[in-house]
């Protein structure tokens, strides 16, 4: 087949190193002309002039993202060397909170619970029992329970310090309105898998970790990614579709959900009734989504250093930030703080006066402001009940991307599932 992919992002990649791997003749059209999508590099200028290299958002991957790690390895980049692996840690710069073991699953999950400092064995014992009743259940849920609401036997502490930071830094959404049977999905797939709770934290630049790897590889076969090429328009022929004028067996739309609606509004226009209305339906449920937005504040200040290369931090309306990481003991120079805020809301700069204040107060750190990016639509929320658009459009026509329907929240790894899903070998 002659397949086209239209986006160059962790999910398109995705689908095009696949789509390779079975044979199959790969176009990807990229509109911008760096790759990555959301999940990509960028640079900036440190106070004494030197240039570096950041992402344009912190991301954490998990040991439970084994298709993105097994992704990595087909096109050559290695994640022991790409990735710091290290235990799951939730813990505030006091050192209260909970830190896993590098044991195998249940076991680091079960000492993490039974060491974590500043808990009391009431707030211990309300975990261990709800995780056993998650686990007898199969976790599973009804689709329309919220995380909060799956989570009101524990005690008030561990839903502060356990699973709000959790469920904001998983699913992007508050855990008042977010889904339980997503939440409970992450959890089985990190807490009760081996080695699935180890935090990865990448040591290169998010484009370095898949996507540039990713288009080389492809290219390397055969295969074309067409940078700073913008597809406005498809059109359905008889025996596929027509892209920049080219015909292809089969279509993926491997954007946002945003850029797919503007794309199929602009090819409805004298389709026959059926397809038109087909290509209708997917949008409505696309646009029905909402979304929310992260904030990451990069910082800069000398000599800073935090204790570990990611602390928890107390989150609330006048402190936003729910992390911090040191990108010198990851892949930066000694001094340089990632805060990230997410579903954040409010203007950028004022976000930024309270995340450098919240260093202040709760690390002791003295930052300025390097570089703040929010990324709007960063995530969909991922709400409790939510009907996400199917990966099929029309014949020969399909989506990916961490927002079509799956398993999983807006993370590389739902990107990642999501694309390779996509391609029917």
């Amino acid at each position: 087949m002659n397949i086209a992919i239209i986006g160059a992002g962790w999910s398109g990649l995705a689908a095009a190193v696949k789509a390779k791997q079975a044979g199959n003749e790969v176009t990807v059209f990229e509109a911008s002309r760096h790759l990555g999508g959301r999940a990509r590099a960028l640079s900036t200028t440190l106070p004494d002039g030197q240039r570096v290299m950041l992402d344009n958002g912190q991301h954490i991957l998990i040991g439970a993202y084994q298709q993105t790690l097994k992704l990595m390895r087909e096109v050559g980049v290695d994640p022991e060397s790409a990735l710091a692996r290290l235990p799951l840690t939730l813990q505030f710069p006091n050192g209260s909170g909970i830190k896993l073991p590098l044991l195998r699953a249940p076991w680091d999950a079960l000492i993490g619970i039974a060491s974590a400092r500043g808990w009391t064995w009431g707030d211990k014992l309300s975990l261990l029992q709800a995780a056993a009743r998650w686990q007898w259940r199969g976790f599973s849920c009804p689709e329309d329970l919220t995380v909060a609401r799956l989570c009101q036997s524990l005690s008030a502490k561990v839903m502060r310090e356990l699973i709000e930071p959790l469920c904001v830094s998983a699913l992007n959404t508050p855990a008042q309105r977010a889904s339980a049977p997503v939440f409970l999905r992450v959890l089985q797939d990190s807490l009760f898998a081996p080695g699935g709770s180890n935090l990865l934290l990448p040591r290169v630049d998010l484009s370095a970790c898949f996507p540039d790897a990713g288009a080389r590889w492809l290219e390397d076969r055969g295969g074309r990614v067409m940078r700073g090429e913008r597809v406005v328009s498809l059109s359905p022929v008889p025996c596929g579709w027509q892209v920049q004028g080219e015909v292809f067996d089969q279509v993926v739309l491997a954007v946002s959900a945003t850029d797919a609606v503007r794309l199929l509004e602009q090819t409805q226009p004298g389709l026959p009734a059926a397809l038109a209305q087909g290509l209708q339906n997917w949008s409505t449920r696309a646009q029905a989504l909402q979304f929310e937005a992260i904030t990451t504040v990069y910082a800069f200040g000398r000599g800073a250093r935090l204790a570990q290369p990611m602390l928890a931090l107390r989150s609330d309306a006048a402190n936003p930030a729910q992390f911090a990481f040191d990108r010198g003991q990851l892949n930066g120079p000694t001094g340089l703080i990632a805060l990230v805020v997410s579903a954040s809301a409010g203007e950028r700069d004022v976000i930024q006066s309270q995340v450098l204040v919240q260093a202040r107060q709760q690390l002791g750190l003295e930052l300025q402001a390097l570089r703040s990016v929010t990324e709007k639509r960063a995530t969909f929320a991922c709400t409790a009940g939510l009907l996400r658009p199917a990966m099929e459009i029309a014949p020969g026509l399909r989506a990916c991307g961490d927002y079509v329907a799956g398993p999983y929240p807006a993370t590389l790894e739902g990107a990642v599932r999501s694309g390779l899903n996509t391609i029917s070998c």
